[in-house]
């Protein structure tokens, strides 16, 4: 399996599931939001969107729904790229 990279390093428009979240790095809140919005182990996750600002933030779908991430949050959900079937 691939070293597995940060949701804010995934390429746009890349298949993937979520394999870690550094939930220490997270204050409660985030930690909080992101677990309302159903981000755990095993889940599909995308990338859609990056603001054009190295800054901002970042779009991305999880399930059916889509959902903004800063950065910095972004940066603690660790995922594995979904290779496509042969």
């Amino acid at each position: 399996m691939a070293t597995p990279l940060s949701l804010e390093q995934l390429p746009q428009r890349t298949h993937a599931t979520v394999a870690d979240i550094a939930w220490d790095q997270l204050a409660a809140p985030e930690a909080r939001r992101l677990r309302e919005l159903g981000f755990d182990e095993g889940v599909g996750v995308e990338v859609l969107h990056r603001a054009r600002l190295g800054g901002g933030p970042i779009a991305c779908r999880i399930g059916r729904m889509t959902v903004a991430l800063r950065r910095r949050v972004a940066a603690t959900v660790h995922v594995a790229v979904v290779q496509p079937a042969e």
